[in-house]
């Protein structure tokens, strides 16, 4: 029988080291264990400290689980099914998921270390990358088999929270290929755009676009940052065709004082569950789903994808 693995809320703020402003570093504690089932009890706090998550077994797991049950939901519990041995964490952690009823994060979890403006963070354009050559690698070779074809009549892309480049094949084109970023720089640089929006989403998650006019979302290593992801995730779903897709990529990389709370506090399966619940509770989607692209697991960065497509209409 697969272990059972419960956890317990810490109301403390982590242990802080200096952080450059140009350089990401990890942002995820632990690693989940591929033959684990999860099981979260239910909790309820009043505090509105930041929420850290301590494990409460033993050394064998290193998982931190994200989810925390408040007294809306009663006496549901959050179930992930159990990976088999020898398979990706990541992709079993969204398959077979029993949702809560109600979006179970609170405010707190989407607080930051650093809350200064956003505008004043990302001033200064970065003309880096933000993920290793290996995984950048990985992120392209993904977007060759699912993207539409190059100049595809009719085709429209999204890259949100885009910057100087978008990791797509090289010499990738279509008629319409947008960037909405915070850098106006960096987004005149993205030599695959045809147009780009300069908007900070956690201020005003709107996206300036019509119903149903994109066929592909996407985001790369960004989706951590948003402090209101299930009004951007609303967004997406609006904007998105009729079976349009979303994917949103993301490694154990970040600019740490800029992460959410709920990010900077768990692990990389935690933080497929975290996206996935996204999809979910905007509305919308199809169930989501997780994919592991680590194309060099425990030599280079990790790489990772949670994708939906939005459903059909009658």
């Amino acid at each position: 029988m697969a272990n059972r693995l419960r956890f317990r809320l810490h109301q403390t703020l982590p242990n802080l080291v200096p952080i450059s402003s140009n350089s990401p570093v990890t942002c995820a504690i632990g690693d989940f264990v591929p033959h684990t089932s999860v099981k979260v009890a239910k909790f309820n706090t009043g505090s509105r400290a930041h929420r850290r998550l301590l494990l409460t077994i033993g050394a064998s797991s290193t998982l931190a689980q994200f989810m925390s049950m408040d007294g809306r939901i009663g006496a549901k519990f959050f179930i992930a099914s159990a990976a088999k041995k020898g398979t990706s964490s990541v992709e079993q952690v969204l398959k077979n998921v029993e949702w809560p009823e109600q979006f179970p994060f609170k405010d707190e979890d989407f607080q930051r270390f650093d809350e200064s403006p956003d505008s004043t963070f990302y001033e200064a354009p970065r003309f880096v990358t933000h993920i290793d050559d290996p995984a950048i690698a990985a992120l392209t070779k993904y977007y060759s088999k699912v993207l539409p074809p190059s100049n595809t009549a009719g085709v429209a892309l999204l890259d949100i929270c885009s910057s100087w480049v978008s990791h797509y094949p090289a010499g990738y084109k279509q008629d319409r290929v947008v960037g909405l970023g915070m850098n106006e720089e960096e987004l005149k640089r993205n030599p695959v755009l045809t147009e780009y929006v300069v908007q900070d989403l956690n201020l005003n998650p709107k996206l300036p676009f019509e119903d149903n006019s994109f066929d592909v979302i996407t985001n790369v290593v960004s989706v951590d940052y948003l402090t209101k992801p299930l009004n951007v995730f609303k967004e997406m779903q609006r904007v998105l065709k009729p079976g349009g897709l979303a994917i949103m990529s993301f490694s154990n990389r970040c600019f740490w004082t800029k992460a959410i709370s709920i990010w900077t506090s768990t692990g990389d399966a935690d933080h497929a569950l975290i996206v996935g619940s996204y999809f979910h509770y905007a509305g919308g989607f199809e169930p989501p789903e997780a994919v592991d692209i680590s194309p060099n697991p425990g030599r280079s960065d990790p790489m990772y994808i949670v994708y939906s497509t939005k459903v059909h209409t009658a």
